[in-house]
């Protein structure tokens, strides 16, 4: 039993990674979204709410885990962090097994993982793509987000690896710096060049 490619997609903030794995959806191939399945698992009737409020008192509502009062519980806070990823991280894996066993029969899916890099997600992957674009274009696009302030940016960017970083450990590095139809054209000749093996 063959199993799919599994190509690892990660990008820093403002980088274009959600455009380009849309991409890729739009290729057939398919996304298993780290982050969404996050946002599922954590919001109304979501799987891991009872247990983020049992560990983190006051941290839920009505509408699932309130980000604001949970990030002032284990903002700074190693040991609450590490408490909050020793339920969260589970989940999340339980959840890309399913991912699997659904396309098994697939030649390629895709993990989008923002912070594959930084949490040691790279080893569980065959190929990496970074998504990439200078700094100018990656500064400008961030700031335009609503409630997006320097500081935040500077701080964000100080808990990611660098992109220069990333991209010399990639496998693949997808430029977002063009037109929409060239970095298009990118994705399809990677899927093409992945499945053809």
């Amino acid at each position: 039993m063959t199993r799919p490619v599994i190509l690892g997609l990660t990008g820093s903030i403002g980088m274009g990674k959600s455009t380009v794995a849309e991409m890729f959806m739009e290729l057939g191939v398919p996304v298993f979204d780290a982050d969404a399945t996050v946002r599922r698992l954590q919001g109304p009737g979501g799987a891991l709410v009872p247990a983020i409020e049992a560990a983190f008192p006051g941290s839920t509502g009505p509408a699932g885990v309130r980000r604001e009062a949970l990030g002032e519980q284990v903002f700074g806070d190693k040991a609450a962090l590490a408490r909050l990823e020793a339920i969260v991280h589970p989940a999340v894996a339980e959840e890309r097994g399913a991912f699997m066993i659904e396309h098994a029969g697939q030649p390629l899916v895709v993990f989008d993982i923002p912070l594959l890099f930084e949490k040691g997600g790279a080893e569980q992957v065959d190929v990496v793509a970074v998504v990439s674009a200078p700094a100018e274009t990656q500064r400008t696009r961030v700031l335009a987000r609503p409630g997006m302030t320097p500081d935040k940016f500077a701080h964000i960017l100080s808990l990611q690896v660098p992109d220069a970083e990333k991209r010399a450990r990639a496998d693949h590095v997808i430029d977002t710096g063009t037109t929409l139809a060239e970095t298009r054209q990118r994705v399809k000749r990677l899927v093409t060049a992945l499945t053809d093996r």
